[in-house]
């Protein structure tokens, strides 16, 4: 017999040999209809696998995400079966479950998928899944495995067996399609009932620019039709939120090519929208003791090679840049960080004058490859709202807690309630990663999580999503179509400290090592803004709303007056456009609703007379007539419910 424990801690026997399948069995039938894959003892096996030691189990069905791991992992198998069965010649590589659904990149040699070959693959992908084939995992030799792609001329396959050790090859058989594979299956194609190829795009085999590009299918999975008929009216309403179309139709970013891929430029509209975001984050960090500093946009060779950043992105990113002298080098900043530490270290400090800490704006560089840019979410150059606490040990969970309240601050007033925090770690089988003692790396990642704990987050612990210098607290926010992004980052590092060998003066009279919190509760203004405007479909809140009032003259004979609440509005800091031009007021409302400006004023006659004003809120419709000053209590009182003063 063989000790099972469940979750709770409840301990079961079982006799040796017994499946997950089996141990589902012993809970309930249903649970057991369900099981999708499982965990034994922290490694992924099937539903089918025999058990045969003492160990944690854990039980994953489509309510869980590793159980849709498996799930769209099995998919991208039948997908492949498909594609095979279509397209004998095509040369398979490789087909990960994503964050949604699932991908194969195929080498289809000279040939391009069409829409109509993409719905042909799906009906022959169904008929694959309805047969309920059996997923089966077996062993093979180095040499099998080689043997088995080289006779099918598979370069892929076989440059990835030749990478892998003997001994740990595994091959994943259905019906009459064998795939090299690690496991974490589905028991059978039956379970997925709906599917859905969404599109194919190009890809470098292993990412890499100087490999050859395959065509990389996406697609999407479901146990239920109706679940992908939901999944499919969501995408509809992303399309209508993405945030490059809602970027041109309120004319906030634009992309050249002739400026250079990657590099957004901001209209008069977004720079306005940028300069508040930035205006309400420096407002709360001085009340929070912060001060701003300004760094270069590029830096020597010699401080990326202190800090590391050359190691980790020299060889990837742009390149150096020589100046007339000899021996002198630089490149453009891929971080903020160096620089900060050097300001540290413009003079001594005591303990007492700690803790320091510098904010700034500071635009970096990184090279993506074009196929991985994507608007404002992904670019080559953004700018960071970064700032570096330089603290004692003694001080850093309160700094961390206060730094916790910032970043809960601007989620509260942009809208971000619903949100998970991570604890980012480093992957203790990969050292090679990272830089810095192992001392006080377990150091830094117990402070993190003591301080989620006391913070009462709602957080779960990620093995090997640390940065490369310390780990880190990230926040994992759902917007409003359900849909996770990574938002604002607090670090903590006490690597680049020893690095830069930056010391305070301790109350011993000895020096010390500061502790170096690294922070952006944005991550980066661009992708925040994207994300903001996907999230709201661009209807910012009123304190954020590049045009607050739309002023709307009825006829040529009202604009005066128009003017007046113009100037009005102005006077007390309300952003306010006026449109008078010569046509309808109907014309006039249906495109002001377009542009998702918050509020409307309707201007004729009888509001000239009565010196009032008719409002019109978006999305909303009449709110009746009101004089003026009333309207801008009204506008007020909204701004003070949605954003308040930050109080450290």
């Amino acid at each position: 017999m063989i000790e099972i424990r469940f979750p709770d801690q409840s301990v079961r026997s079982y006799p040796e040999g017994t499946t997950p399948f089996e141990v589902a069995q012993s809970i309930s039938e249903g649970l057991a209809r369900n099981v999708l894959s499982a965990q034994f003892n922290k490694q992924t096996v099937e539903a089918a696998t025999p058990l045969t030691e003492d160990g944690d189990i854990q039980l994953f069905t489509w309510n869980n995400d590793q159980g849709k791991t498996a799930f769209w992992h099995s998919s991208a198998h039948v997908l492949a079966q498909a594609i095979l069965a279509l397209y004998p010649n095509a040369k398979l590589t490789i087909g990960p479950a994503i964050d949604k659904g699932f991908y194969y990149d195929v080498d289809f040699g000279y040939h391009s998928i069409t829409e109509k070959e993409l719905r042909d693959l799906e009906k022959k992908f169904l008929e694959f899944a309805r047969q309920k084939f059996e997923f089966k995992m077996r062993n093979a030799t180095k040499q099998e495995a080689l043997d088995f792609y080289q006779k099918d001329e598979n370069p892929y396959k076989v440059e990835l067996i030749e990478n892998l050790e003997d001994g740990t090859i595994t091959f994943c058989d259905h019906a009459d399609f064998t795939d090299l594979c690690r496991g974490g299956h589905i028991p059978h194609t039956g379970f997925i009932k709906a599917v859905k190829l969404l599109n194919v795009a190009g890809a470098y085999w292993r990412g890499d620019e100087k490999n050859k590009q395959l065509t990389r299918v996406y697609g999407i999975s479901f146990p239920k039709q109706k679940e992908l008929t939901e999944y499919l009216e969501l995408l509809e309403e992303a399309k209508k939120r993405d945030h490059r179309k809602l970027g041109k139709e309120l004319e906030l970013f634009t992309f050249s090519q002739k400026v250079g891929q990657g590099l957004p430029l901001w209209l008069p509209k977004g720079a306005a929208l940028r300069g508040r975001l930035e205006d309400f984050l420096k407002a709360a960090q001085k009340n929070a003791g912060y001060e701003q500093v300004i760094s270069p946009h590029i830096g020597s060779k010699e401080l990326y090679m202190t800090s590391g950043h050359y190691e980790k992105y020299g060889e990837d990113s742009f390149q150096p840049i020589e100046t007339p002298a000899d021996g002198e080098t630089f490149l453009l900043k891929p971080m903020n960080c160096p620089h900060h530490c050097e300001i540290y270290n413009t003079r001594p400090w005591s303990y007492k004058e700690l803790p320091r800490r510098y904010a700034e704006f500071g635009t970096v560089y990184r090279y993506e490859q074009s196929g991985e840019l994507h608007g404002l979410t992904r670019v080559r150059g953004f700018t960071q709202d970064d700032a570096h606490i330089f603290c004692t040990p003694d001080q850093l969970d309160q700094e961390f807690k206060n730094v916790i309240d910032l970043v809960l601050y601007v989620f509260g007033s942009l809208g971000f309630d619903n949100f998970q925090a991570q604890v980012s770690i480093r992957d203790t089988q990969k050292s090679e990663k990272y830089i810095g003692a192992l001392e006080n790396w377990g150091k830094a990642e117990q402070a993190i999580i003591d301080a989620a704990q006391e913070k009462n987050l709602d957080f779960v612990i990620e093995e090997g999503e640390a940065a490369f210098y310390g780990p880190k607290l990230d926040f994992m926010v759902k917007d409003a179509l359900g849909r996770k992004w990574q938002l604002g980052t607090i670090q903590v590092d006490y690597n680049l400290p020893e690095r830069f060998d930056l010391t305070y003066k301790g109350s011993d009279n000895e020096l010390h090592r500061p502790i170096m919190i690294h922070r952006a509760p944005f991550g980066s203004l661009e992708r925040f803004v994207a994300i903001l405007l996907e999230h709201t479909g661009g209807n910012f809140p009123l304190w954020l709303a590049p045009t607050q009032v739309n002023l709307l003259s009825v006829s040529e004979k009202h604009e005066k007056y128009a003017q007046k609440v113009l100037n009005f509005l102005e006077n007390n800091e309300i952003r306010a456009f006026l449109d008078n031009r010569n046509e309808t007021i109907g014309k006039k409302i249906r495109e002001a609703e377009l542009s998702k400006v918050p509020y409307m004023l309707i201007l004729g006659e009888k509001e000239a007379e009565m010196e009032n004003v008719s409002v019109r809120k978006h999305r909303e419709g009449d709110m009746g007539e009101m004089p003026v000053e009333n309207f801008i209590e009204l506008i007020q009182l909204e701004i003070s419910k949605s954003i308040s003063k930050f109080e450290n």
